[in-house]
């Protein structure tokens, strides 16, 4: 069942399980991470953060830090370079938030207000903790809930459409057989990446050199260019291991503020974010309200789809989190309408998280399809059947390919799913009450630019160049691989240098689109260079060099719906005395393309299903609404999944042949995430008989749920 080549690959290397080429490295601690990397008189930043939600700065007592042992310098609004944060950038409009100490004015609890730069960190950290910074307070509101009257409509941008229609709603609903409409939440998350932020900035020979944790040197560079008013030849961005991003890791306060005092001191400076900082200043998942409604005729067939999602931002840069995108790809209805409403309030930006939109919007979307299943009767997977679109239920484009029923095909039958009692809360061992759910998943296949370099050394070896990053995907083997495969020769013959915005632009590691884009400009030249060996003759000293740029390709690819997809199941126990919920087993199915390297492409997947679960029992950030902070910003308060709450999680994929597509690469870095809580709180519902609309399912949760019920 499991595919590992096909029509879109020529067979050989593409499609065969390699260990990573940097394994041996990251293990033995030879691979160095953008804190580690040794610097002659490297001096040390340590930012320091406002402690209030909203005010303004009256004063930055920086005198008596100066004076402390090792201190350098004390950056703030009062004294640090001009920047241009007014450029557009890959947000498609100004991000003020990284025009660093530019202004006295504090949006919100975690804002930096200073640098501190010395000798040592331990001399940063300390002189950083006696800064004083005194304010002028002003009322705050980080109140986030549905219903808020302030809620607006945000403008459409290339990130999203924010609203979409067809087909007259309220007069489908009307009449319907069966109808769900409910409101379904999802709390605050944080990234939380093993690797802290980190950069080192340099001035070298005229250039300003970078090293940097982040998930595209490119991206970084280009902004880092603009923030600064600099020739973009003049900024290099390297970034040799990343350890772990997840959509945090873009441009953030730690790069400028580190570009900011190598340019005062003429002297490499390095800052590194705490645990506690990240919290604040990298971005997280907003907490989101979504109402979904769904009618159906008496065999389940949708009349009608209705999503709207509210999300909120900051009052100092719009994002919007789209979970109402994924009905516009998953199920068909003679009406369809998807939404989008966005509230200001005094907290930091929000941003992408693995899986954005898609993870909160799977959560309600495959919840309500729960519902309306045991509402009409159905099974929950023959429901889907029937709701299963020839083309996008929105646009109407034909997908690329569609094979979700596959998914939940392989998936019920490997899951004993023909066995299952639809009938809640009859399986019991003991003290645990058992059920099983299930749910669907898909994410976007999208493409980027990407610029790559080919070349046959002499020595019969082969170079590879792009800049791509690895975020902990792999990406350095997948590229191996796709070269050998178009060289048709050993993978061992084959050296892949990446994390260079030398090497040329190229897409960034984030939206499941890495691989993919990678793999299309590697293809192209490693194709180039056999077919110039083809014609022989002997290598010279200096190699034969093959470049590529895939613009014009991706322009020409005909419109299509391109996404990946995948079917959830979950078996969970609930203690009904102590509330506490235990996955017992995840099975994921997907159908991402052509799969390059099924060992890492099944770690991916299982981290993201790891991500999911712990999504549906565990992640919470609290926000205090009288301080404006967080009560719960480091790994001892927010909880994640830890290994005792892994269970046997099981993911595989089945063959997902892409029709006329140069590439046949779809991703698969997000979808694993997307549908595992829906899947985990539609198996509580069935081991209990209660519906969990609310993550994460806590046991309070579960023990006033089960309080509620008549009869418990």
């Amino acid at each position: 069942m499991t595919t590992t080549t096909g029509p879109n690959t020529a067979t050989g290397a593409v499609g065969s399980g390699r260990t990573r080429v940097e394994g041996r490295d990251k293990v033995t601690g030879a691979a160095r991470y953008a804190g580690e990397v040794p610097f002659a008189r490297l001096a040390h930043g340590w930012l320091v953060l406002s402690t209030v939600a909203k005010a303004r700065i009256t004063a930055v007592a920086d005198e008596p830090v100066l004076a402390m042992p090792g201190v350098l310098a004390v950056l703030h609004h009062g004294n640090a370079p001009r920047v241009d944060a007014g450029y557009v950038g890959m947000l498609g409009r100004p991000n003020p938030v990284v025009g660093l100490f530019q202004h006295d004015r504090v949006p919100f609890v975690g804002w930096p207000v200073a640098l501190v730069v010395a000798e040592t960190s331990e001399q940063a950290r300390e002189a950083a903790e006696a800064l004083a910074v005194s304010y002028e307070e002003e009322p705050h509101d980080v109140a986030f809930r549905a219903g808020r009257d302030d809620a607006y409509r945000p403008e459409d941008s290339p990130m999203v459409r924010a609203d979409a229609e067809k087909g007259d709603l309220e007069a489908r609903i009307e009449g319907a057989a069966f109808l769900v409409d409910e409101e379904y939440t999802t709390p605050e998350e944080h990234h939380c990446a093993m690797e802290p932020h980190a950069a080192t900035a340099r001035w070298d020979d005229g250039r300003l050199d970078v090293i940097d944790s982040n998930q595209g040197s490119t991206w970084v560079s280009a902004e880092l260019a603009q923030l600064f008013s600099l020739d973009p030849a003049s900024v290099r961005v390297r970034s040799e291991h990343i350890g772990g991003a997840f959509g945090s890791k873009g441009l953030s306060a730690h790069q400028v503020a580190a570009v900011m005092a190598t340019t005062l001191l003429q002297r490499p400076v390095r800052v590194v974010m705490t645990r506690r900082q990240m919290f604040s200043l990298v971005g997280y998942r907003s907490p989101t309200a979504q109402r979904v409604r769904l009618a159906a005729d008496a065999d389940g067939r949708l009349r009608a789809f209705d999503h709207e999602a509210l999300n909120l931002t900051s009052t100092v840069h719009e994002f919007v989190e789209t979970s109402a995108v994924l009905g516009r790809v998953l199920y068909d209805a003679d009406a369809h309408r998807s939404r989008h409403r966005v509230v200001r309030l005094d907290v930091p930006t929000p941003t992408w998280m693995r899986a954005p939109g898609e993870a909160p919007g799977s959560f309600a979307i495959e919840s309500a399809l729960d519902e309306l299943a045991g509402k009409c009767g159905v099974d929950p997977i023959a429901l889907r059947v029937r709701n299963e679109p020839a083309a996008g239920p929105v646009s109407g484009l034909p997908f690329s390919s569609r094979n979700l029923l596959a998914c939940f095909e392989e998936g019920a039958r490997r899951f004993g799913w023909a066995d299952r009692d639809p009938r809640p809360g009859l399986r019991r061992e003991g003290r645990w009450l058992l059920g099983t759910g299930t749910a669907a998943a898909s994410y976007p296949s999208g493409v980027g630019r990407s610029t790559a370099a080919v070349t046959a050394e002499a020595d019969g070896t082969f170079t590879v160049r792009i800049n791509a990053a690895d975020i902990g995907t792999g990406a350095r083997t997948a590229m191996a691989l796709v070269a050998a495969d178009a060289l048709q020769v050993n993978p061992d013959r084959v050296r892949v240098r990446i994390g260079d915005s030398d090497l040329g632009p190229a897409a960034i590691a984030g939206g499941s689109t890495g691989t993919r884009s990678w793999g299309w400009a590697v293809r192209l030249a490693a194709s180039d260079v056999r077919e110039r060996l083809a014609l022989g003759g002997a290598v010279p000293p200096e190699g034969i060099t093959a470049r590529s740029d895939t613009a014009d390709a991706i322009e020409a690819l005909p419109e299509q719906e391109r996404h990946s997809f995948g079917a959830q199941f979950a078996e969970v126990a609930v203690d009904i005395t102590t509330g506490e919920v235990r996955a017992r087993r995840l099975l994921g199915i997907f159908a991402a393309g052509v799969i390059v390297n099924p060992l890492t492409a099944r770690s991916q997947l299982i981290g993201g299903m790891t991500w999911g679960l712990s999504m549906a029992l565990h992640e919470e950030a609290v926000r205090d609404e009288a301080s404006g902070g967080h009560v719960n910003a480091d790994l001892a308060g927010y909880h994640v999944a830890a290994h005792a709450d892994v269970p046997l999680i099981e993911a595989d994929w089945v063959d997902d042949h892409v029709p006329g597509d140069p590439v046949g690469i779809k991703g698969i870095g997000e979808i694993g995430v997307v549908g595992v809580a829906a899947a985990v709180a539609n198996a509580v519902w069935h081991a209990t008989g209660v519906r969990h609309r609310h993550l994460p399912v806590r046991p309070d949760r579960v023990l006033r749920a089960a309080g509620d019920t008549p009869g418990a």
